[in-house]
């Protein structure tokens, strides 16, 4: 098995890719998902997170607006909250890793993959990346996103120049669809495992 990490800043399209590896038969892990399963109603991880930010969660579960106004520009609260939830998605990667054993490529789509150390879990990284203009734009297309909340969550990500630098593999997401699409195809037939929808 070959475990790919997909990583990009905010507002480059990893969520998109994701899709299309899944489209194309590869199996992905998207921690993103994962967290908002443990933080959402009923969550696993919701008791934990009301003890240590109280007030942030209620019958919905944890409320990322409230909770983010408390850690992102907060490191050591931001510390204490990856204490509680970092274990859990591991945990949960895990149990995908032997849900899929017997899978030739996977892919890890770890928004901090750099940031957190993810990528010495990986065998290769690809990073998804667009133009500065594009990325913005996006962004801030986002209900409740503010300029102010993205360059707080920017400078808590390294810069795209960095991830780009430090990637296996990059795919550019500010152009069209199908390039991007291709390009996706392109590598899962580099990494040796066509699946069968390439066939």
């Amino acid at each position: 098995m070959t475990i790919l990490g997909l990583t990009g800043s905010i507002g480059m399209g990893k969520s998109a890719v994701a899709a299309m590896f899944v489209e194309l038969g590869v199996p992905v892990f998207d921690s993103d998902a994962e967290v908002h399963r443990l933080q959402g109603p009923g969550g696993a991880l919701v008791p934990a997170i009301e003890a240590a930010f109280p007030g942030t969660t209620g019958p919905a579960g944890v409320d990322r607006a409230r909770l983010g106004i408390d850690v992102l520009r907060d490191g050591a609260a931001m510390r204490r909250l990856e204490l509680i939830v970092h274990p859990a998605v591991a945990a949960a990667r895990g149990a995908f890793l032997a849900a899929h054993g017997t899978a030739p490529l996977v892919v890890f789509d770890v928004p901090l993959l750099f940031e957190t150390g993810g990528d010495k879990a990986v065998d290769k990284v690809l990073v998804v990346s667009a133009d500065p203009a594009t990325q913005r734009a996006r962004v801030l297309a986002r209900p409740g996103m503010t300029p102010e909340k993205f360059e707080a969550i920017l400078a808590r990500q390294l810069p795209d120049a960095e991830k780009r630098a430090r990637a296996d593999f990059i795919i550019p997401t500010d152009v069209p669809l199908a390039e991007t699409r291709a390009a996706v195809a392109r590598l899962i037939a580099c990494l040796g495992t066509r699946s069968a929808t390439l066939m």
